[in-house]
């Protein structure tokens, strides 16, 4: 561990596993494969390794945090009510942060104090495809402007004020738009987890420094990341596993691709990646990284090989 004068100590993989501190791995082989990406090979000694010392660490954390709420409440003589603890989960397409967000929640949700664990993306919250239409944003999607970041905003802060039912939109990313008429309902968690690219964006990369921000109800971050020449590659993968996947669907958007021959395959992934998601994740996401609580650095494997902790 170094202690030099950035903000974060700085783990290797090695050193971070020793703070587990003996916490039981509570998953199995069956479940981790329900949790896994389509492209990630997340195995159990990588639970054991990094999710587990990073479980306990939340578990700390949240603990903290409950107890003063109790000193806020005496205080004040009154009973404020149970307040979840908001974790956002952030990082490029490609990256991995899907699967974190779903490991997390597995581990979390069997520590004794936390039986309700919430998982929310922020997909629900794009703008449907007809609005981004109009607005000449399809080729924008997942940048800034493609949120409906007032609702966004809305739905986090009604969770953390309380409310006893909350209602996110629900994205298909097999029809790649919003699901009419379709709501998932969220109704007082201990933990809301909420994963998506922007969710460490804040009033600094605004034109409008008074605006809330969902990074205003956040209690803890975390940025996945890796190289982007990683992620790059992780996304061709992705997308040729994908075209002989989901995109066979009759359904899906992208069943066009579905008959492309392989080398047709890997230059559309990387025209898409090189047009959009590379673009999105310099100009948007990656200057919002240093924002994070923890940052997990993946190696080419998948596999994380550097925490950094903010001091």
């Amino acid at each position: 561990m170094t202690t030099d004068h950035n903000p974060y100590l700085q783990f290797s993989r090695e050193q971070w596993s020793l703070l587990r501190d003996a916490v039981p791995l509570t998953l199995t082989e069956q479940d981790l494969q329900t949790l896994r990406g389509i492209n990630e090979r997340v195995s159990l000694h990588e639970v054991e390794t990094i999710y587990l010392p990073l479980s306990r660490l939340l578990n700390l954390y949240i603990k903290a945090k409950q107890r003063r709420s109790r000193v806020l409440e005496q205080f004040l003589g009154q009973t404020r009510g149970r307040i979840p603890y908001v974790i956002s989960i952030a990082g490029s397409v490609a990256g991995g942060k899907s699967t974190t967000a779903r490991i997390l929640q597995a581990l979390l949700e069997r520590w004794p104090e936390h039986p309700k664990v919430e998982l929310i993306t922020t997909d629900g919250f794009l703008y449907p495809n007809q609005v981004l239409e109009e607005r000449g944003l399809m080729h924008r999607k997942g940048f800034p402007e493609s949120y409906d970041i007032r609702q966004l905003v809305e739905f986090v802060a009604n969770i953390r004020a309380g409310h006893e039912r909350v209602e996110a939109p629900v994205y298909s990313h097999l029809v790649y738009d919003i699901v009419p008429d379709e709501k998932k309902v969220v109704e007082q968690p201990d933990i809301l987890i909420l994963e998506g690219l922007n969710v460490l964006q804040s009033g600094i990369d605004s034109l409008h420094p008074h605006r809330v921000f969902v990074s205003d109800f956040v209690d803890f971050s975390i940025y996945v990341d890796a190289e982007t020449d990683l992620l790059r590659t992780w996304y061709i993968e992705r997308f040729l596993k994908f075209r002989s996947g989901a995109f066979a669907d009759p359904d899906s958007y992208f069943h066009h691709y579905a008959q492309l021959r392989e080398e047709e395959a890997v230059a559309i992934a990387s025209n898409i990646w090189q047009d959009i998601n590379y673009r999105n994740l310099v100009e948007n996401i990656l200057p919002t990284r240093e924002r994070a609580n923890l940052i997990l650095t993946k190696g080419p494997e998948h596999a994380v090989e550097q925490v950094k902790l903010r001091k």
